[in-house]
């Protein structure tokens, strides 16, 4: 295989590079849709009550945010095809272990195994992305990193076979022996980041602050982030390489993301629940109606790859949030009469408008990056996201279920000996019956969660438009890197 990779040409090996480092992101993001979908299956089989099901996310979550910290260091150190090889084996052997659980313990410690081995394999490939194509090409190959992201449900199991031997086409990276790891950075970014997430994930199933659990974490993850932060601004050598920020347009960037993450995710968990439980699709239907987003992703995706030659990026990404601000105003005025068809075209409109945004930031963002802090800016921008994501997700289900409490209760002010429209309805609605008070207790919890779903709706197009002017934080995407870049380190 290693001789038949020596005789290809540039332009082949580049491709079967490409093909090696998506397989690892779809093998990652298969695995972490199957798992979501599987969940309430998964209960019964192994006989866990709904508290600790939800551990089998939770752990995949923390683990990954925990780990996703380190890769930048860890690839200089060890080299990044070394760590690639073993992130790889590990995410399958824990795959493997998921597979023959046979209760809930074995089933959270393997997805915690999944979790810190996978974390590494969307940095790593994108990192491997940029740095096989010429800097004028980077627009397509981030087009073609997020495609394959979306693909990832589709194609991953088709591929996952292949990729061993595909990894003997990716070049070594130069070891750096003489590093140091910063433990104490580490295990304090790792603290704060961990209860974060902890909190993000299990506030809304504990009751947010009524619960001393969810105070314990804020405390425990503001004490963790103190620490980090006030040694790595003190040490000679910090865990994180804060020269990152200093760069213009990967600080956008990063912010960038932390707003697609609340924008993409959140309003992913909404529309879910909403076609489901409101509107009574099948889950079958509820998932061909949810591809719709993604449909419009690729089509804008394979289109941002060519527009970058000749449109700046922040032009492209202006495009991009104001296209989702409209949608979301569409989404507003959801009700249970919305048609299939309509949720389809703002789905599609939608996605073509957040892919107009992920690629050309993914691009930008390195465009001035020296290529030796590659590998680790692409981690902590996969960090961000992922952080990003879980405050969306939170956000957006605590504004649900407060908004729908308390537009309850106001829609109960209306029932009442008063109200001439009730005086008139059928008996069937009479307060005075068992029936007739259940039956208007389920009307007004139906149109109390429409009205919190449309709001929660309006709150994120707010967010989007807020995040508008902001486009003018980035920079030029025509500027040429401060440093050569590292092209070499994956091809010849």
């Amino acid at each position: 295989m290693i001789r038949l990779a020596a005789g290809m040409s540039a332009g082949a090996r580049r491709n079967l590079l490409t093909v090696c480092a998506m397989t690892a992101t779809i093998m990652q993001a298969l695995d972490t849709t199957v798992a979501n979908v599987a969940l309430p299956y998964m209960q019964g089989s192994l006989s866990a009550s709904l508290d600790q099901i939800n551990w089998v996310l939770t752990s995949y979550i923390v683990a990954s945010a925990i780990m996703t910290a380190p890769i930048g260091w860890m690839s200089d150190r060890f080299g990044r095809k070394r760590l690639f090889v073993i992130c790889c084996a590990g995410f399958t052997f824990a795959s493997l272990l998921c597979a023959s659980s046979q209760d809930i313990g074995s089933m959270v410690f393997a997805r915690l195994l999944q979790g810190a081995f996978g974390a590494a394999l969307v940095p790593l490939s994108q990192s491997v992305m940029l740095d096989a194509y010429p800097p004028e090409q980077r627009g397509q190959a981030m087009a073609i990193w997020g495609m394959g992201v979306m693909l990832g449900p589709i194609l991953g199991p088709a591929l996952g076979g292949f990729l061993t031997d595909l990894m003997l086409f990716m070049d070594e990276t130069k070891k750096q022996e003489h590093l140091r790891f910063d433990w104490l950075g580490f295990i304090a970014l790792a603290i704060g980041i961990g209860s974060l997430q902890l909190l993000l994930d299990r506030g809304e199933q504990v009751g947010w602050y009524d619960s001393p659990e969810i105070v314990v974490e804020t405390i425990i993850s503001v004490t963790g982030f103190y620490y980090f932060f006030a040694h790595s601004l003190t040490t000679e050598e910090p865990f994180v390489r804060f020269e990152l920020f200093k760069d213009r347009n990967f600080a956008a960037a990063c912010l960038f993301m932390v707003l697609i993450g609340v924008s993409l995710f959140g309003t992913m968990a909404l529309i879910t629940p909403y076609t489901q439980n409101l509107l009574g699709y099948p889950i079958l239907t509820a998932g061909f109606v949810l591809g719709s987003r993604g449909v419009g992703t690729l089509v804008a995706m394979m289109a941002v790859g060519k527009l970058l030659g000749f449109i700046e990026a922040r032009t492209l990404v202006f495009c991009g949030l104001t296209i989702t601000a409209v949608t979301l105003y569409y989404m507003v005025g959801f009700t249970t009469d919305t048609s299939m068809q309509t949720i389809v075209v703002v789905g599609i409109v939608q996605g073509a408008g957040l892919g107009l945004v992920f690629v050309p930031l993914s691009t930008v963002a390195f465009a001035t990056l020296p290529g030796h802090l590659r590998n680790s800016g692409t981690a902590m921008l996969t960090l961000v996201r992922n952080i990003g994501s879980s405050i969306g997700i939170s956000m957006v289900i605590a504004n649900l279920t407060s908004t729908t409490t308390l537009m309850h209760a106001r829609l109960a002010e209306f029932i009442n000996p008063f109200n001439n429209a009730l005086q008139q309805a059928s008996s069937i609605l009479s307060t005075a019956t068992d029936q007739g008070r259940a039956l208007l207790d389920a009307m007004l919890t139906r149109q109390a969660t429409v009205i919190a779903y449309d709001n929660t709706f309006k709150l994120l197009m707010v967010l989007t438009l807020f995040a508008l002017p902001l486009v003018l934080l980035i920079g030029s995407s025509r500027t040429k890197p401060s440093a050569a870049p590292a092209q070499a380190h994956a091809m010849d």
